[in-house]
C-alpha cells in the first residue's frame, strides 16, 4: 500500500466535491508578515459548512470509493468525521464515527448535528479507533480510515492544485496528522513545483508521525498531550508511512505556546478562528524564525473548530 498516490483523482476529485469547499480563499497580511519575518501565503479552509478541509476529501471518497447504500464506520477527533459524516449521509450512506471520551465537546455536537451516530469509548483518539475498528469488524461494515483512503488524499491534494495556481512558494508548510493532507498537498508539490520545500509539522506532545518517519517504521507512543487535537497521532498508519516520507523534506514539533501564539497572531492579523492544528505552520514558523527569513513560504488554515474553552482564552487576550 506504499504505493505512490495517483494524481489523476487529484484532477479529477473537483467534479464530485461540493464547490461549498473548493477554491478557497488565500489570506496575506503585511503586518503578518513583519510579525513572521516571511511573506506568508495562508490557505483559508475554514470558511465552509464544517469549519475544516475534510470536506475536500470526504466528498471523494464518499463519492466514488463506497458502493450504494454501504453503511460506514470511522473514528474521528471531530474534523474528518464531520466532514465524513456530511458526506456519506446527503449520499444515503449511514455513518457511525467513534470519538474519545475526552474529544471537543462541540465537535461531537457538529458530527451528530451532520447525521452521525457518535459513539465514546477510550481516553484518545487512537483509542477510539480501535474501538470503531473492532465494532466494524464485528458488523460486518465498512471501516473507513482516515490517512488510509487514497481518495480522502486525493481531495486533501485540491488544496495544492488551488495553491499553485496563485503562487508558487519557495517552503509549503502542512501541519501532518494521519496523513491525509500531507499525502495529497506533497504529491502535488512533488509532480509540479519540485523546488518547493515540503516541512511536515506535528505538536512536541504527540511526536509519533515525527519519530516514525525519522525512524522509516512505525513507532508508538504511550501519549499524545497536545491541545491541537486534530494532530494528536499516538498511533501511525504504518502502509503510508513510505509514500508520506517522499512527501516531506523535514518534519518538526512545535510547542503548546507557540501553537498560542500563532492562533494569536492569525486572529489579531487576519482575523481568524484558527484551531491549534490549523495554526500549526505558522508555529513552526515562530520556532525556528531565522529558516524562513525573507522567503515566499505557504500553509493551509486547516480548521476553525476550536474547544470552547481555548476559545474563550484566544478571544480574551
Amino acid at each position: 500500500m506504499n504505493t505512490p498516490l495517483d494524481l489523476d483523482g487529484i484532477v479529477a476529485a473537483p467534479s464530485s466535491i461540493d464547490p461549498v469547499f473548493l477554491r478557497t480563499p488565500v489570506r496575506r497580511s503585511p503586518a503578518l508578515d513583519a510579525a513572521l519575518g516571511c511573506r506568508l501565503i495562508a490557505k483559508d479552509e475554514t470558511g465552509n459548512p464544517i469549519g475544516s478541509f475534510k470536506g475536500r476529501g470526504t466528498e471523494w471518497f464518499a463519492a466514488t470509493a463506497l458502493h450504494p447504500g454501504e453503511a460506514i464506520v470511522s473514528a474521528s477527533a471531530g474534523n474528518f468525521g464531520q466532514g465524513l459524516a456530511r458526506a456519506a449521509t446527503r449520499r444515503g450512506h449511514a455513518c457511525t464515527v467513534f470519538a474519545a471520551a475526552t474529544a471537543n465537546p462541540a465537535k461531537l455536537d457538529a458530527m451528530r448535528a451532520l447525521g452521525a451516530d457518535v459513539r465514546l469509548a477510550g481516553a484518545d483518539f487512537d483509542a477510539a479507533k480501535a474501538a470503531a475498528r473492532h465494532y466494524a469488524q464485528e458488523q460486518g461494515l465498512r471501516f473507513v480510515e482516515d490517512g488510509a483512503e487514497p481518495a480522502i488524499a486525493q481531495g486533501a491534494g485540491t488544496i495544492a492544485t488551488e495553491l499553485l495556481a496563485d503562487a508558487a512558494p519557495e517552503v509549503v508548510l502542512v501541519p501532518l496528522g494521519n496523513g491525509a493532507l500531507l499525502e495529497g498537498i506533497g504529491s502535488v508539490l512533488r509532480a509540479r513545483s519540485p523546488s518547493a520545500e515540503i516541512v511536515a509539522v506535528v505538536a512536541a506532545g504527540a511526536p509519533s508521525m515525527k519519530l516514525s518517519l525519522e525512524a522509516e517504521r512505525a513507532i508508538e507512543t504511550a501519549r499524545a498531550d497536545t491541545i491541537a487535537d486534530g494532530i494528536a497521532v499516538r498511533v501511525p498508519i504504518a502502509s503510508r508511512l513510505p509514500q508520506l516520507r517522499r512527501c516531506c523534506d523535514r518534519i518538526v514539533a512545535v510547542d503548546e505556546a507557540q501553537l498560542m501564539s500563532a492562533m494569536r497572531l492569525l486572529h489579531r492579523h487576519l482575523h481568524l478562528v484558527v484551531e491549534p492544528a490549523g495554526a500549526a505552520g505558522v508555529a513552526a514558523i515562530l520556532a525556528e524564525p531565522a529558516r524562513y527569513a525573507g522567503r515566499l513560504a505557504a500553509t493551509v488554515l486547516c480548521g476553525r473548530n476550536i474547544h470552547p474553552s481555548l476559545r474563550e482564552k484566544l478571544l480574551a487576550d
